[in-house]
């Protein structure tokens, strides 16, 4: 989950919503800049964190007892297991960047676990062995990673709030193209990304979001059960490509 508190209580994005808003901005980035296996990248987007823990017990909570945000969590093997299975049980290309998504994340890790280095070896045979299925380069598959990688990062700039007030640019990310893109919120409460990516002049993205007014929670079930019962929120936010 990604846990904002607010004066009310806590704001609250699921993860999977995060990745449903990635691939909104991916259905507008330029035609002729679209990674290969086009609608198997899609998929991967929208499931690349995919294999959460069930809601049982407190696997949701931090110890105090409050919504536990993802990025308290402690690497978990099997969740990356499980979001890899998910993708190979549709295609090796959305096994393989899954696995790629995982390196990603863990590799800066290595040397701290010997499960978690074990699994990252296994995770270097494994891209071997899926690009060669597919018969994709290392270059098409470090593409359609990056690609992956730079719709993730702008989803999560706007679920975590982090755009800068007062028209301040922010770098989000180097995108599949080698280019590093800048977003900025202008006095209209419009966006702007620098240089503009899309296929359109304006584009618009949503995410659903829940706010809760509970504070601490004693299991995963009353957690869950308070989501289900708050009111639906839909957040909008809107990016033209001109000032």
């Amino acid at each position: 989950m990604i846990v904002t508190q607010i004066d009310t209580g806590w704001q609250i994005i699921n993860q999977q919503a995060h990745g449903l808003l990635a691939v909104q901005f991916a259905l507008h980035w330029q035609v002729d800049k679209r990674p290969t296996h086009w609608v198997e990248t899609l998929i991967a987007l929208t499931e690349h964190d995919d294999g959460q823990d069930a809601w049982e017990g407190r696997n949701h909570l931090t110890t105090a007892g409050a919504p536990l945000d993802f990025q308290l969590l402690q690497y978990s093997t099997e969740q990356c297991k499980q979001m890899i299975q998910i993708g190979l049980q549709k295609s090796r290309w959305n096994a393989l960047l899954m696995s790629m998504h995982t390196s990603f994340l863990y590799e800066p890790k290595r040397g701290t676990d010997k499960a978690l280095d074990e699994f990252l070896d296994q995770q270097v045979t494994n891209q071997t062995k899926w690009r060669k299925e597919v018969n994709a380069t290392k270059a098409e598959a470090e593409y359609g990673y990056a690609f992956l990688q730079w719709c993730d990062a702008l989803s999560l700039v706007l679920c975590m709030d982090q755009v800068p007030p007062e028209g301040r640019r922010m770098e989000v990310s180097v995108g599949p193209d080698g280019v590093s893109y800048y977003i900025r919120k202008r006095i209209d409460e419009s966006f702007s990304l620098e240089p503009w990516p899309f296929d359109a002049p304006t584009v618009e993205v949503h995410v659903e979001i829940f706010k809760v007014e509970q504070l601490v929670f004693k299991n995963d079930k009353q957690l869950y059960n308070a989501l289900q019962d708050s009111p639906v929120v839909m957040k909008t936010w809107i990016f033209t490509g001109q000032d």
